[in-house]
């Protein structure tokens, strides 16, 4: 009985991840074709506690391509309790020429619920300027051609909200490897679900939409009440709006690099964090996948005990892992060339025995611990 159980759900585990493969490549390489700039923007930036990575932060902006002119960039505090600020100002006075044509502002944010980042964008959108709005985070790095390549998306698709790639950059620790690689799969399920017409992610270190239709779905009313988010819920309500006008922008030219998390305590957090938004998630197929996966990933660790205790057949259990890990590779496979972090696959055979562990021990976490966030704590 157990071993149909298993062959059952790792099948339909193939099943998920190979649509997602599928999907993968029907997401069309979006390239810029120079065409002359028409949109303003008004990027928006929440930041807490972010000294350290503000100039990282600064330095991209300044190397925009993209018109000084037609965007702006809004910077939120939401209540830093280090010299952020400070480091904002410092830079942007030594580097007051080339600051000179930035429409650069910083405002405090303005707490209403229990989510400071979503706090943090609400009070930026009331102030904004344009009606494109771009999030993305204080830790992040921007490439030259971000915002042209959102243009020219805009330009040429009918769309009200994009979804971009996010990636991992710095030194490939250990550690990092590992996070880096999760973060690539977790790029490859969004760009694969978009592909099926099943939008199921979304990352806000990289979304883009109009201002218009965040307040047409009501921002961030209905889900404030949970500390992360902002990306993923809102997502699903565009989708509800109209989802034909969701896109994903599969560019090289729009992949924004962040921070992995530092240390393995700050990962689990980080994890956490990410996991307390599934209870609250409407949308019914994304709820299928983090179910299957981590079913998938239950089964790969009952597969030991399994084979010891005679529950299973050893040739059916190496079978079964192999077509799991088999998938995942061809997924990964596929986000690595894109983002151009091949050479992680070769850590993925070692990590892929890790990541079932990991990804199963969040899952119980959640039951029974809290996360901190920014030096603040928040039940999961």
């Amino acid at each position: 009985m157990l071993t149909y159980v298993v062959v059952f759900i790792i099948i339909a585990y193939l099943c998920i991840i190979g649509l997602l493969c599928y999907g993968f490549d029907l997401v069309d390489n979006f390239k810029l074709r120079d065409i002359p700039p028409k949109t303003k923007f008004s990027v928006i930036i929440p930041f807490r506690n972010e000294a350290n990575n503000l100039p990282n932060l600064l330095d991209s902006i300044l190397k925009l391509e993209y018109p000084k002119s037609m965007f702006e960039i809004i910077l939120v505090d939401d209540d830093s309790e280090d010299n952020s600020v400070a480091v904002i100002n410092s830079i942007v006075l030594k580097n007051s020429f080339k600051f000179a044509n930035v429409d650069l502002q910083i405002i405090k944010n303005i707490r209403i619920s229990n989510s400071p980042k979503k706090d943090a964008i609400t009070a930026a959108v009331s102030v904004s300027k344009y009606n494109w709005i771009v999030t993305t985070d204080a830790d992040c790095s921007l490439p030259k051609y971000w915002l042209d390549a959102f243009d020219e998306c805009i330009q040429l698709k009918k769309t009200d909200s994009i979804v971009a790639p996010v990636t991992y950059h710095g030194k490939m620790t250990f550690l990092n490897r590992f996070q880096t690689l999760d973060m690539l799969s977790l790029q490859g399920a969004t760009i694969g679900s978009f592909g099926i017409k099943k939008p199921i992610l979304c990352n806000g270190a990289n979304f883009c939409y109009r201002k218009e239709l965040f307040y047409t779905v009501k921002g961030f009313n209905d889900n404030n009440t949970i500390a992360s988010g902002d990306d993923i819920f809102l997502l699903e309500k565009f989708i509800a709006h109209d989802a034909k006008k969701v896109q994903y922008l599969k560019s090289k030219n729009a992949i924004v690099t962040t921070n992995p998390a530092y240390g393995l305590s700050a990962l689990i957090h980080q994890r956490l964090r990410w996991a307390s938004k599934t209870s609250e998630n409407k949308n019914r197929y994304t709820k299928g996948t983090g179910f299957v996966v981590f079913f998938g990933n239950l089964t790969c660790l009952g597969l030991l005990p399994a084979i010891y205790f005679n529950s299973i057949a050893l040739d059916i259990a190496v079978a079964l892992y192999s077509i799991k890990f088999s998938i995942d590779f061809l997924l990964l496979f596929k986000t690595t060339r894109f983002f151009k972090q091949e050479n992680l696959l070769l850590s993925y055979i070692f990590l892929s025995i890790i990541y079932p562990i990991f990804n199963v021990s969040i899952v119980f976490l959640t039951f029974f611990k809290s996360y901190e966030w920014k030096n603040r704590t928040f039940k999961a």
